[in-house]
């Protein structure tokens, strides 16, 4: 059976820098979210999960209104992304019981021009036989989404309050994967929004 790949939006930040709740502020005529998903709908995905943060209810209402996504609200905010993570990876194992030859892609909801062709780029990449983690880069320089085989999941539930996901990266093969050729927004590709300087510089 060929490998399904899962992709984790963690959104329940609560857009601090921004002063505003930025993933419902227009971009290129639609709402950031939208966007995004759109981005990773475009992709090879199985299934998008969404980590909604209780009460953002118009956030949820925007991302149930698209295809393909299970929006997940947990009981409480997830304190960090890892949280997010988390959470949407014991919905993933409860929903569609991923096997080891599948792989789950995460990259953060306020990088509205992710790259479909990035991500399809990764997942052809994704060998099951010899599984290992893999970084996306434009120009040399890493970015997002970043490819986990679903093998690590143990690691993700054992990981320390202080360690991120990025401690995954450093313990286990990781390899980088050019994807200057078919990129078409070059490294803005890789940017995230996070004050209204970056939303003015990238909507």
């Amino acid at each position: 059976m060929p490998s399904r790949f899962f992709a984790i939006i963690p959104a329940a930040g609560t857009s601090t820098r921004m002063g505003t709740p930025k993933l419902l502020l227009p971009v290129a005529g639609t709402k950031m979210i939208e966007k995004t998903i759109r981005a990773w709908q475009g992709s090879r995905m199985y299934r998008i999960v969404v980590v909604i943060r209780p009460g953002d209810d118009e956030l949820v209402r925007v991302c149930q209104s698209s295809g393909m996504v299970d929006v997940v609200v947990p009981p409480s905010a997830p304190p960090q992304m890892k949280d997010s993570v988390q959470c949407a990876l014991r919905h993933l194992e409860v929903t569609y019981s991923p096997a080891p030859d599948d792989a789950w892609l995460m990259a953060p909801a306020d990088m509205p021009h992710l790259s479909p062709q990035v991500m399809n780029t990764l997942l052809w990449e994704h060998d099951p036989q010899r599984p290992s983690i893999l970084v996306p880069t434009i120009e040399g320089r890493r970015g997002h989404p970043v490819l986990f085989p679903w093998t690590l999941l143990p690691e993700v539930y054992q990981l320390a309050e202080s360690e991120g996901l990025n401690v995954l990266q450093q313990r286990h093969p990781c390899r980088e994967v050019p994807c200057d050729g078919p990129e078409i927004y070059g490294d803005a590709a890789f940017a995230d929004i996070d004050t209204p300087d970056d939303y003015q510089r990238l909507k």
